[in-house]
């Protein structure tokens, strides 16, 4: 992949610190920036548009674009499959574009293995509370459900290190506009991953406890 033309990225985060939302407004606000659209089996939630929020497959098709090598990169996330289109990444970023994939450290692991350029950027709840009540909040999962994402996020959240730059989710515009930042500019040292945010992360994971 060559990719002098334009630049990769990957955004992660755990459930509920609000990913989706901020890579939506992100995009309205710079136009050389491409969501990249994953191909995933599972069934749509209200509201989701094919070919917009994900290209919906049965899990045979899934499995036959694995066979074809369609994926930059695929995993299995509560029980359903989702995968990055090479084809897609590729003809966008000879374009100039910035791309940004929606995946997790795992994910970033496997396209860095293939010798691809790509910066990590790890979105972060203000504290482990707001994360618990914004997954409580989206009304969209059973207790356990939300049990399982939370022991999931964290999971999520202990692998920071593998990423860039760390930025918290606590004001909506001040995150998309240092996301932008980060974008324009992934040179910039603000936002940073640094020993700072060791100790911002310990206390997340300890109001486990």
């Amino acid at each position: 992949m060559n990719a002098k033309n334009g630049m990769l990225f990957v955004v992660a985060a755990p459930s509920g610190a609000g990913k989706t939302s901020l890579l939506k407004e992100l995009s309205k606000k710079n136009n050389r920036v491409i969501i990249s659209i994953s191909h995933t089996t599972r069934k749509p939630r209200d509201g989701e548009i094919e070919g917009e929020d994900y290209f919906f497959v049965d899990e045979k098709s899934f499995k036959k674009l694995i066979e074809e090598n369609h994926f930059l990169e695929h995993a299995r996330v509560f029980g359903n499959h989702y995968g990055t289109s090479h084809s897609f990444v590729e003809s966008q970023i000879q374009t100039g574009k910035k791309i940004i994939l929606e995946i997790d450290w795992q994910g970033m692991q496997k396209i860095k293995a293939k010798g691809v350029e790509i910066i990590g950027i790890f979105i972060l709840p203000p504290d482990y509370i707001t994360l618990e009540e914004r997954l409580i909040n989206r009304q969209k999962d059973s207790s356990t459900t939300i049990k399982q994402r939370m022991d999931a996020a964290l999971d999520e959240i202990s692998h920071y290190k593998e990423f860039d730059f760390i930025v918290v989710n606590d004001k909506f515009d001040e995150t998309v506009a240092k996301l932008n930042e980060i974008i324009s500019d992934p040179k910039t040292d603000h936002n940073r991953r640094n020993s700072s945010h060791d100790d911002f992360i310990s206390k997340i994971m300890a109001q486990r406890d």
